[in-house]
């Protein structure tokens, strides 16, 4: 298992004719599989159309190079619609938004695990304002371009490391035995969990453009410093209010 930032920059190297044919430019997430399917490439003699190796060419990820059969596995994008779509698609997975299916603000990625053997992604780093933990990415609903969407009782399945993904499966069945010996956790206490959590994230944060309530009606002004009543007040609004708002403040 590698993350993106191992990947990014590696040197590309052609078997067959033994030399380098261009460095790893960025990592193409096709959001539906949940996966890479394509590195595009760098190199100072292709000025014009933008290349790529489809992620199933690739033969290894080593520390110091990715390697492919032969340079051939190199594609133009623009002679692949769908290839080209995807990259359109620009998903980042880095610096999105991590939010509930009801609009629960959980954090933002950092990085992201992916199987260099299928390019299928295991999970990634959020960022919370206390710390930072993993998610798996079974947990993942939707893959956006700024937001991704993960299950309501994603919090539940946070793991400490990401050496954890590869054991996921352990992970969660001892999540699920130690709510049940709880006596489960309701969806309630979930939902005032994470609304706890949001607080803390969007807590003393500038809003960056006005913003406004589900009438129309001035909610904030842009400029505003938010407290935790604002916050509050703009849970109180619902989801889309919510989303509005965490997409539109300053760091």
């Amino acid at each position: 298992m590698k993350n993106s930032s191992q990947v990014i920059g590696l040197p590309i190297i052609s078997i067959a004719e033994g030399e380098e044919i261009g460095i790893v430019k960025s990592l193409v997430v096709n959001p539906e599989k949940g996966s890479v399917d394509f590195l595009t490439i760098e190199h100072e003699d292709w000025q014009v159309s933008v290349k790529a190796i489809p992620f199933k060419k690739v033969i290894g990820i080593g520390e110091y190079a990715v390697t492919v059969e032969h340079g051939n596995a190199v594609i133009d994008l623009n002679e692949i619609p769908i290839a080209n779509q995807l990259v359109n698609k620009k998903i980042k997975i880095i610096h999105a938004k991590v939010m509930t299916r009801k609009g629960e603000l959980l954090g933002e990625v950092t990085e992201y695990y992916l199987d260099e053997e299928n390019g299928h992604i295991n999970g990634m780093t959020i960022k919370t304002p206390s710390n930072e933990v993993v998610l798996p990415a079974e947990q993942v609903l939707t893959f956006g371009r700024d937001i991704i969407v993960v299950k309501e009782d994603a919090p539940f399945h946070f793991v400490n490391d990401a050496s954890d993904l590869l054991h996921t499966t352990d992970v969660e069945v001892a999540a699920s035995a130690d709510v049940e010996i709880t006596g489960m956790i309701s969806e309630l206490e979930v939902e005032e969990a994470l609304k706890e959590k949001q607080v803390e994230i969007l807590y003393g944060k500038t809003v960056s453009k006005d913003i406004f309530d589900r009438n129309g009606n001035m909610l904030f002004a842009k400029g505003t410093i938010l407290t935790k009543e604002d916050i509050l007040k703009a849970q109180q609004e619902g989801p889309s209010v919510m989303v509005e708002l965490s997409m539109n403040v300053d760091a």
